[in-house]
This record gives structure tokens, sequence and C-alpha cells, in this order.
């Protein structure tokens, strides 16, 4: 197989079937030494980086980054996150990814696919979080249970930003009913 079907080094099974690729064709690879199997259905390059954040949407593309992890990709936190939080839609089997070490939230259907973004990782990959304006809220909202460190940092670094928006910030914290905090937050800030 020729690397030229591969994303910038890294495919999943399904990627590499949709551009032709049978599942032996990938495993014939792997036998080579052409590629290698870097996760369950996930292929690369040998000299490929090892970027987990963009293997794990591969695995499951159905997690959006968040929370924390959605803080780090905005670069709004400077914690490299040692799990990841991610959200899925209730109903999701969270049994895997919570036997991987993930941090799990889970919301309704309805609010699961708001604000999500392609944002790309130190490697260049792109994957799927939430926008800079609902990782602070979900932070905010999740107070009791995050690093009071990590939400203040948050919200400091969200005013600096140059493409921040205010007024978005602000709808998007009344959807998620964390409107008075953010404004007490912004209040002191601006």
């Amino acid at each position: 197989m020729a690397n030229g079907g591969l994303v910038r080094g890294v495919i999943s099974a399904a990627q590499g079937k949709s551009l032709g690729f049978s599942y032996m064709g990938l495993s014939r690879s792997v036998k080579s030494g052409e590629l290698e199997r870097v996760a369950r259905g996930v292929y690369g390059a040998v000299d490929a980086p090892d970027d987990l954040l963009f293997i794990e949407q591969l695995r499951r593309p159905k997690i959006v980054y968040s929370h924390g992890t959605a803080l780090y990709l905005h670069g709004l936190s400077d914690r490299d996150p040692v799990k990841f939080s991610v959200t899925v839609p209730f109903g999701y089997n969270t049994k895997g990814l919570l036997r991987d070490g993930f941090k799990v939230f889970s919301v309704k259907a309805d609010s699961y696919g708001l604000d999500v973004v392609r944002v790309a990782t130190k490697y260049g990959y792109l994957v799927n979080t939430y926008s800079a304006e609902r990782a602070v809220c979900d932070v905010v909202r999740s107070r009791s249970r995050i690093d009071s460190e990590i939400v203040v940092t948050a919200v400091k670094r969200y005013v600096t930003l140059k493409d921040r928006d205010i007024p978005q910030l602000l709808r998007v914290a009344e959807r998620f009913r964390v409107a008075k905090p953010i404004k007490t937050y912004l209040e002191v800030l601006l």
C-alpha cells in the first residue's frame, strides 16, 4: 500500500477501506513493515508522530474533547491532560472509555453537538473539541469538581484571546445556566 492514502501518516481501517484498501491489505502492510498498528483499527506510517488525541478520535469518532482537554487544545491551559476529558451523548457505551482512563461526561443529544469545532493538536492533526466558549462554560459549570486554578486560568486566558467573542461566551453561558458566575469573572477581569 502506498502511503499516499495516509492522512498525515495515520489512517483508520474505515478510512483505508473508503480509499479502496482492504483490511487484508492493511494487515499485509503491517507485516511488510510499511505500516504499524498503533491502536485497534488505526494504522500509521512507521515515522508518524504518536498523537494520542488524534488516534483516539479515529478509534472513537463520537467523542468530543471537552473540559480540561478542550482548554488545553485552545491554549487556555498549560496542563497537558493526563486523562483525556471527553463528552459523549447519553446512551453511548462508556465502559471502554472509562477502562482506558478517560474522564467521561454524558450530555443530552440536543446539547452534545452544539459548539463543536475542529482544532489542531500539537502535531497538526484535527480533532473534534468544543469551542473555547463552551470549554470555559463547561469548567465553570463543573467548578466544584475541578481545581479552581484551572477555572480561573481558563477565564483569564480567554479574555486575552485576540479572537475572543464575549457575546458568544455569554450566550453559551445562558444556555448552560452559568451566566451569573461567568459575568462575575468577566467583571473582575475586564
